[in-house]
């Protein structure tokens, strides 16, 4: 049966600006959980304690007092996956910048080389350039008029700080493409270093002749960083995807370096100690290396899950060294690598997937966090946000994807591979994936013939003796008999035990029995998790949302909801939308109303899902959810990716947004503010301020 959609009529008109303005004029603030990945560190020469940071997800932030402290400084680009490899600082003059990128989500089409003439408050990209995805670049040490940039498509060289670019590779050259690294000769601008995807090569004479330096170096090796001896020009430095290799003749043979094992040859990053260069530190795949004798041996001075992208080291002090990495975000060591200390404060790029405010005490938030392994799964900050700890163990690099919490407090999370619970008091997350498949069979009884015996007569038999007639037993008229049995019926259940590993995209727990949703089959259990059935609900699949509020679960796929008014002891039958209707989410209120958060705006049910009712105030497309926050009596909607937050105070009759200056992912109200996850940037909150202007 079809829905029948009674819509409400408009009585006043949405004003996007209602009441003067935008509800929130401040930007919301970031507060963690800090960490992240970074791609890459700068440091300002003029003023050293002054350094940079750059993500994969076009952010660069700046510390002012040597990487204790990070604030967010500037966005580069309009992709949200922009990675900002290379950042560069003129030494003669620290006000102009360059930051070389490329996008993650078209890698091979798409990029810029970024310029700032003001220490970085304003950037322009460079029109020659544009469009190409730039993996390397290098300023000269000698002229710093003089920049070259590694793309995929060639090497770009500008001798006039960047306003004007020229190719100075061979145009559609067969090898001399696909630049991965850049290196300028500290003496003489014109000896270029560029390594590809295949193999190093070298021009003495600008870029008018190329010629490959492959002696020495395994065919086919991705080169990945190259550093010069800034005293000893002819003494240089590779890493390769085959290893790390030394030239002491300019790059005419090169001699492969032992020491580092196979699985930690993709060395992205090589730095020279600018005091003792023989001391030289390698930024691998597995961990940070060290070597003080040029070389000869190593020793890796961090864990072996530490993925480097970058190393900085401190010119005035070369034992301060600060690492950027996947994950972990940035790894501070004040004496030489012997030790490392997270140095985030401040830098979040967090890519976080639930939230989850405590309803005992409202100052403890939880979240969990995607693509962050080892470093990431869930979160805890019992200060509303001003410091986070890991509660991850056990959870042994999962992506948590949905969080929910019992009245007695334990946690339950929805990972990438199955749910696992975490009780108060209790260090480690412990699953709970018992599946459980029970197979019915019903067998029919054969009926078993009767045996064989003699005719049965109803003739009345005289007595020799002459007295009263005798009847035969099988005479009907004397004898009623019993209707012969039905066939037996026989059940046979086979009770089959798995393990859960599915990836849980939406998760509700109840009281009497919780939910869950895979994307393929939904789930319950009735035993407070321990094992779970898989429930058919005819007409509803994939299940997208789920949620629940008394007795009355809801639960949504694209086109259609169910829902219970039990606790999810039956279910009424499933209702499918119009045509081309597209739901994102379900929500349920105390009272009973089911609200449908969907492409086409927001609709509420007051009859269990019968009809349902658009609200035509709320002029917002492709609405990702509407929550309820009943302490300060709104109703709140957002649309998905957008940056402000709805709200009404009469039933939905009127609304005014609310505007974070973010890109939100999801959002929840706490004691008046609002709360909002981002793609990459962690929770945010909206300030105090802001509220009291409403």
């Amino acid at each position: 049966m079809r829905l029948r959609f009674r819509i409400i009529e408009a009585i006043f008109a949405l004003s996007l600006l209602a009441g003067g303005g935008l509800v929130s004029a401040q930007q919301w603030q970031p507060i963690g959980p800090e960490g992240g990945s970074v791609r890459s560190l700068s440091q300002d020469p003029a003023n050293p304690d002054r350094l940079f940071l750059g993500t994969s997800a076009g952010r660069l932030y700046l510390s002012t007092d040597n990487g204790a402290n990070w604030t967010r400084y500037a966005h580069l680009g309009i992709s949200p996956e922009m990675v900002l490899d290379h950042i560069l600082i003129d030494p003669v003059d620290s006000l102009r910048m360059y930051v070389s990128a490329w996008n993650a989500q078209d890698p091979n089409n798409d990029g810029d080389v970024f310029r700032s003439r003001d220490g970085g408050r304003t950037w322009e990209a460079v029109p020659t350039l544009h469009g190409k995805s730039i993996r390397a670049l290098a300023i000269s040490a000698s002229d710093s008029k003089i920049l070259v940039a590694g793309a995929l498509d060639g090497v770009y060289r500008t001798a006039d700080h960047g306003e004007s670019w020229q190719r100075i590779s061979p145009e559609n050259h067969p090898e001399l493409k696909q630049i991965e690294s850049i290196a300028i000769d500290p003496v003489n601008p014109d000896i270029i270093y560029a390594g590809t995807w295949h193999l190093p090569w070298k021009t003495e004479d600008g870029g008018k002749n190329w010629h490959n330096i492959k002696k020495g170096v395994i065919d086919d090796s991705d080169v990945f960083s190259i550093v010069i001896d800034p005293v000893a020009p002819a003494n240089l430095y590779i890493s390769a995807c085959s290893g790390i290799y030394r030239s002491d003749s300019a790059g005419e043979l090169f001699r492969k370096i032992q020491g580092i094992p196979y699985s930690a040859r993709r060395t992205r990053s090589l730095r020279l100690d600018p005091v003792d260069h023989n001391i030289v530190y390698a930024g691998t795949t597995e961990g940070l290396w060290k070597t003080t004798d040029a070389g000869a041996t190593w020793r890796r001075v961090t864990g072996p899950n530490v993925i480097v992208n970058d190393v900085l080291i401190d010119p005035r002090q070369p034992s301060h060294l600060l690492l950027a990495t996947d994950r972990g975000g940035v790894l501070a060591s004040t004496d030489g690598g012997a030790t490392f200390t997270a140095s985030n404060r401040g830098f979040s790029h967090r890519q976080v997937s639930a939230l989850l405010v405590d309803p005992a005490n409202d100052s403890v938030i939880y979240t969990g966090l995607l693509n962050d392994k080892e470093f990431g799964g869930v979160f805890v900050s019992r200060d509303r946000g001003l410091s986070w700890t890991q509660t991850s163990t056990g959870l042994d690099g999962r992506d948590v994807l949905a969080l929910r919490q019992t009245a007695a407090g334990t946690l339950i999370a929805g990972t990438d591979r199955g749910i696992f619970l975490l009780r108060k008091n209790v260090p480690r997350w412990a699953p709970l994936n018992g599946l459980i498949q029970v197979e019915t069979k019903e067998i029919v009884e054969e009926k078993v013939p009767a045996p064989a015996s003699a005719p049965a007569t109803n003739v009345a038999e005289k007595p020799a003796d002459g007295g009263p007639e005798v009847f035969s037993a099988q005479d009907p008229a004397v004898i009623k008999t019993a209707p012969p049995p039905p066939p037996k019926k026989i059940v046979i259940r086979h009770v089959i035990s798995s393990e859960l590993k599915s990836r849980i995209a939406t998760l509700e727990v109840t009281p009497k029995r919780w939910f869950a949703g895979t994307g393929t089959v939904f789930l319950v259990s009735a035993d407070l998790g321990r094992t779970w059935r898989k429930l058919d609900l005819p007409g509803l699949a994939p299940v997208i949302s789920v949620a629940a509020a008394d007795t009355m679960v809801a639960v949504a796929s694209r086109d259609s909801v169910a829902v219970s008014v039990n606790g999810g002891e039956s279910w009424l039958p499933a209702r499918p939308f119009l045509a081309g209707f597209n739901v994102n989410s379900v929500a349920v209120e105390p009272g009973g109303d089911i609200w449908v958060a969907a492409h086409e705006g927001v609709f509420r049910s007051s009859d269990m899902g019968e009809t349902w009712k658009r609200l035509t105030f709320l002029r917002l497309a492709n609405v990702a959810s509407v929550q309820f926050d009943h302490a300060n009596q709104r109703i709140l909607a957002m649309s998905a990716g957008s940056g402000s937050v709805f709200e009404s105070r009469d039933e939905g009759r009127t609304w005014q947004p609310i505007n974070s200056g973010w890109a939100l992912s999801s959002f929840s109200p706490v004691q008046g503010r609002l709360l909002g996850t981002t793609p990459f940037d962690g929770i945010v909150i909206q300030p105090e301020s802001s509220v009291s202007m409403r």
